[in-house]
């Protein structure tokens, strides 16, 4: 008699089948689940024997760790106590996904999941000072997770040197009889395994090659700022060339600094048409500044930019109020360039738009040193 199967959607009712493979991992029982990447096969990480169980299974060496599994992207917090803005980025881009991220984390003790499980099994999560975690793709593990009760421990549902499974056959193939409930999902979408990185400083290294390759990393990692005003005519695009002037600044004097295609600036404009240039006036300020606004275009705001953007300035708070309108949960990622409104120079003389940019290249130098790149 092999390890029981159930299907997620066809054995028996959905919050059923949840419920009761969140019961056998509570119990100290070992679950097979599918994720998109490949099947993986876990246990709770606040049950020692369930945790030495798994490696048993797994016939893996103690020296290397488990990865831990969350349903949500916030679950981080519980493990990590200070998320750079690098794994932060990282996270709002690839998870939930197939990306599992090594993070450094100096004194475990500091983390929540340490006071709220025995401290022994929460000291098993951090490997020298590092603890892996994924947020899988795939919404009924993620359910599972969340409803599981506890931390879950997992790897891929195969003997120690032996190809990932990507549905369930594969998996039975070395785990059948060894796990207490499977959970069959289909084939897996991607069916290649996840990409593991370590955060490494300001900077992250590649472990293992998955569904993501360097160039779509290096995208995830770097830092978007978005600069929003009225028509993107010339306070969004006056702030974004001073912004890249400031960020080099910044990098010639200090060798430690982000590489600049790590930094992306943008503008927009809440009622901006497409394809228009920048207004003389915007051009001629800048130009005396170094900066070249000749080949700027306007384009609209969007959800996408919106969605993209790890820090968003806006001009106004009614340009603050469109944005927040339009992505909800942009509202802790958005705020004011200024410490009030910067009103638009349209129709002033050269000084007039000379004093915007004064103001804005005040007001930027004083948020970037909050941005941490």
């Amino acid at each position: 008699m092999g390890s029981d199967v159930i299907n997620f959607f066809l054995d028996e009712g959905y919050w059923d089948v949840i419920r009761r493979a969140a019961g056998v991992l509570a119990s100290g029982g070992l679950v097979i689940f599918p994720t998109e990447t490949v099947y993986g096969v876990g246990a709770r990480a606040d049950n020692p024997s369930a945790v030495e169980r798994l490696r048993r299974v797994k016939k893996r060496h103690r020296d290397k760790p488990f990865t831990v599994h969350v349903g949500r992207r916030d679950e981080v917090d519980r493990y990590v106590p200070q998320v750079s803005g690098l794994g932060r980025r990282l996270l709002r881009r690839g998870w939930p996904g197939p990306l599992t991220v090594l993070f450094p984390v100096r004194d475990p003790s500091d983390a929540p999941i340490v006071r709220e499980i025995d401290r022994s099994a929460a000291g098993g999560l951090y490997h020298d000072g590092v603890i892996g975690l994924r947020c899988p793709d795939h919404p009924q593990t993620r359910d599972l997770l969340n409803e599981a009760g506890g931390p879950v421990v997992a790897a891929s549902a195969n003997l120690a040197g032996r190809p990932p499974p990507r549905d369930v056959v594969e998996s039975l193939r070395d785990l059948n009889n060894r796990v207490d409930l499977v959970l069959d999902g289909g084939p897996t979408r991607l069916s290649v395994p996840s990409t593991v990185v370590r955060l490494d400083g300001s900077g992250f290294e590649i472990l293992r090659a998955g569904a993501y390759d360097e160039a779509a990393l290096r995208r995830m990692a770097a830092m978007n700022l978005l600069f929003v005003c009225t028509g993107n005519t010339c306070r969004s695009p006056m702030a974004a060339a001073l912004c890249e002037t400031i960020l080099l600044e910044r990098l010639r004097g200090d060798a430690s600094a982000p590489a600049a295609g790590e930094v992306s600036v943008g503008s927009c404009g809440v009622f901006a048409g497409s394809n228009s240039g920048a207004s003389p006036e915007a051009m001629e300020v800048m130009s005396r500044r170094g900066a070249d606004l000749s080949g700027h275009r306007t384009r609209p705001l969007t959800a996408e930019l919106i969605r993209q953007a790890d820090h968003i300035y806006v001009m106004t708070r009614k340009h603050l109020e469109r944005v927040v309108e339009m992505v909800p949960s942009a509202k802790d990622r958005c705020r004011l360039l200024s410490d009030g409104d910067i009103h638009d120079p349209i129709g002033g003389s050269i000084e007039v738009y000379a004093r915007c940019a004064d103001r804005i290249e005040a007001s930027l130098r004083a948020r970037l040193k909050e941005v941490e790149i």
